[in-house]
């Protein structure tokens, strides 16, 4: 069995790394939060995309985990004074009806509001609001009131709401992929040398080509979440995967065909070592791979993800066991990798 002395030793970080905001392309808070928290000695820089490599050099092997979260941009502002939105990455409008939001770089609370339910007609009852009808609510009363707090290209993140329950349960916004970063940083501490960058705008297409252009490493382990649907009413392969059932590791998504050697060898290592781990039963999602495994004339890559329900949302679960056995496999898996 894996030796217990590598379990992760900071998880209260999870919790400050969650609270932090940092929509795509606005990842400098949690930028700077993960530099504030490096090893003594790390080396690090930012690139022009602002993706943090840490110990980055001619390496051998890469890891990777982002930075951003999905959130919401200002378009516009009203007569009235109310916030309209669209949004940055992939949300289901049912996910934030009625939440709480903070808006700008000052934090400015904020809710997305619905019509009352006994205003609606019968037929509308049965529908989720139109994106054009729905508008952030900051307490203006007016535009030019809501101008000077807020301006067009404003990003807003959902109240974090991080709270621990059950037995090893977890929930906030922004687990995808800060739950990663954590793990991460964790590597960071456990391994002198190890190469880690901490990507930028995952979630509106990636930035991490560029840092891997760069560094142009032998291959890539991308540490992610990913979607587990283990939901009542939801059975066999539609599940994809599940809590509790350890990493994830995928040999497809729909934006990389993973390296089987990589698969394959991340599978054996955890089934020698008595790491829980698991592979999704449906070709969906994707991440940072997708324009790795293209760059730098071809990287092999391998994801090893942390199942999370309501993925995408101000309430993603995951489970504390998971995300252990994600740090243990892929320190494993960088040992193995960097010792040949």
């Amino acid at each position: 069995m894996y030796e217990e002395q590598y379990q992760p030793p900071h998880s209260h970080w999870l919790e400050e790394l969650c609270a932090l905001p940092g929509v795509s392309g606005r990842e400098g808070p949690v930028r700077d939060w993960i530099i504030a928290h490096l090893p003594a000695g790390a080396a690090y820089r930012v690139d022009p995309l602002g993706n943090l490599i840490v110990n980055g050099g001619q390496e051998k092997v890469m890891l990777c985990a982002h930075m951003d979260e999905v959130g919401l941009i200002v378009t516009h502002i009203t007569d009235e004074g109310l916030l309209k939105f669209d949004h940055v990455g992939g949300i289901e409008r049912a996910a934030y009806l009625g939440r709480q939001v903070f808006v700008g770089k000052n934090a400015l609370p904020g809710v997305i509001g619905v019509v009352p339910v006994h205003l609606l007609r019968a037929e509308a009852k049965k529908q989720l609001p139109a994106q054009e009808s729905l508008c952030i609510d900051i307490g203006a009363d007016s535009r030019e009131a809501a101008a000077r707090l807020v301006k067009p290209g404003d990003t807003a993140t959902f109240e974090p709401g991080f709270t621990r329950f059950g037995e090893g349960f977890v929930q906030s916004k922004a687990l995808d992929d800060r739950v990663g970063c954590l793990i991460l940083l964790e590597l960071l501490w456990q391994n002198t040398g190890l190469c880690a960058v901490f990507s930028a705008r995952e979630e509106v297409g990636g930035a991490a080509a560029a840092a891997a252009f760069a560094l142009r490493p032998r291959c890539a382990v991308i540490i992610e979440t990913t979607t587990a649907s283990d939901l009542p009413g939801v059975s066999g392969a539609q599940r994809v995967c599940e809590l509790g059932g350890g990493a994830v590791v995928p040999f497809m998504d729909r934006g990389t065909m993973y390296a089987r050697e990589l698969y394959e060898r991340a599978m054996s290592l955890a089934k020698k070592a008595g790491i829980p781990a698991q592979t999704k039963s449906v070709i969906a999602g994707a991440n940072d791979a997708h324009t790795i495994h293209t760059s730098a004339g071809g990287i092999p890559c391998i994801a090893i993800s942390v199942p999370c329900r309501n993925l995408h949302s101000p309430g993603v679960v995951m489970r504390e066991s998971d995300a252990r056995a994600v740090f243990q496999l892929a320190d494993l898996l960088w040992k193995e990798l960097t010792a040949q």
